[in-house]
């Protein structure tokens, strides 16, 4: 379960995934807040502006496969310019193709967005979900609060698929923060109700800063966690499904990147790391992209150019068939080979979808 914000970046890699691989994943899509259009390169200035394009490219890059959609809160419960309310428009346009997208919304979603959701519910007959944050699961009245959401929106449990966000806490030690998550589970009552179970986190920074230039390396802890989680649960315990947001902390707080000199850097999944290549500011040397593939090629980690269509371009990158490219274009090539690496990683411990 990739968590994605809709952005160019994000879209253009699943769209570019196999069949096969889009078969194995359901993403969890949000729609940012009102920011550049890289695909129309021009800023948007309202909500209307913004999430128009919205349903037109669901469509195209995702077709009828399922999908979780929810908004972001800095614009959940915000009107289009007609007043009609974000989740409205997007599900009315998305009906007319006859996708199968679910909404979803987070436990505390505003009052006011409720009865829209529920309204969307009724017609659709595709469920919900519902997202439940780390610090709301360690409170005593989590499942009270999920099963009057589920109420106030007329849908059952069963039909419901329950998310647990852990954002990017302090995985380690393992051990004692699966065991503080079990006791928050096993208090939460019974998960095999839910219609699907799945735990989604990070352990990727908020910012690069720290990340020496050159060659270096972070830590999965969210997957070596899970791991943990899943091999310590009690036997009769249902086990979650696996979530993460790829190579982007949900809390990275979006900037014009036509404003600013990032580094120029190539973010890399292994089986229990991420290799990171990151050199200077990109638009004064975008050439050292050249130099970041032929390492990652080099590296002893690079999974051949056949394994994702990131690694395809990486690949190519390293001999100069291909060109620098630009930014965004990284962080799509990121994005690929990391879905299909935790594909690989759950296949080979017994714990796929």
């Amino acid at each position: 379960m990739p968590a994605l914000r809709w952005r160019l970046g994000e879209y253009q890699a699943l769209n570019r995934l196999t069949d096969v691989a889009k078969d194995l994943i359901v993403p969890y899509i949000t729609i940012p807040e009102v920011e550049f259009d890289f695909e129309l390169w021009k800023p948007k200035k309202s909500i209307q502006e913004h999430v128009e394009p919205f349903p037109d490219r669901f469509k195209t890059k995702w077709g009828h496969r399922p999908a979780w959609i929810t908004v972001h809160p800095e614009i959940l419960g915000k009107p289009m310019d007609s007043s009609q309310d974000i989740f409205t428009y997007i599900f009315e346009n998305l009906r007319a193709y006859e996708t199968n997208a679910v909404p979803a919304l987070p436990l505390d979603a505003p009052l006011a967005v409720i009865p829209v959701v529920r309204d969307i519910i009724a017609i659709d007959q595709l469920g919900v979900a519902i997202t439940v944050r780390m610090e709301d699961l360690m409170k005593p009245d989590a499942r009270l609060r999920v099963e009057t959401l589920c109420s106030k929106l007329g849908i059952s449990l069963e039909e419901t698929d329950l998310v647990i966000d852990l954002g990017s806490p302090n995985f380690e030690p393992y051990r004692a923060f699966a065991g503080a998550m079990t006791v928050a589970l096993q208090r939460f009552g019974d998960l095999g109700i839910f219609r699907n179970f799945t735990i989604i986190s990070t352990a990727i920074p908020e910012t690069f800063k720290d990340v020496a230039r050159g060659a270096d390396q972070l830590v999965r802890h969210d997957w070596l966690f899970y791991q943990t989680l899943i091999t310590t649960l009690p036997t009769h315990m249902r086990r979650p499904n696996y979530g993460d947001y790829a190579i982007i902390n949900p809390n990275f707080a979006p900037v014009d990147m036509r404003k600013i000199k990032a580094s120029g850097k190539l973010v890399y999944t292994t089986p229990k790391t991420w290799e990171i290549r990151k050199g200077g500011a990109f638009r004064d040397h975008p050439e050292q992209m050249h130099d970041h593939c032929a390492s990652i090629v080099a590296s002893g980690e690079f999974s051949g150019s056949a394994f994702s269509s990131g690694d395809d371009y990486i690949y190519k990158c390293a001999l100069r068939t291909k060109g620098h490219s630009n930014q965004t274009r990284w962080k799509e090539v990121a994005i690929s080979h990391h879905i299909m690496q935790v594909l690989s990683d759950l296949a080979t411990f017994g714990a796929g979808p």
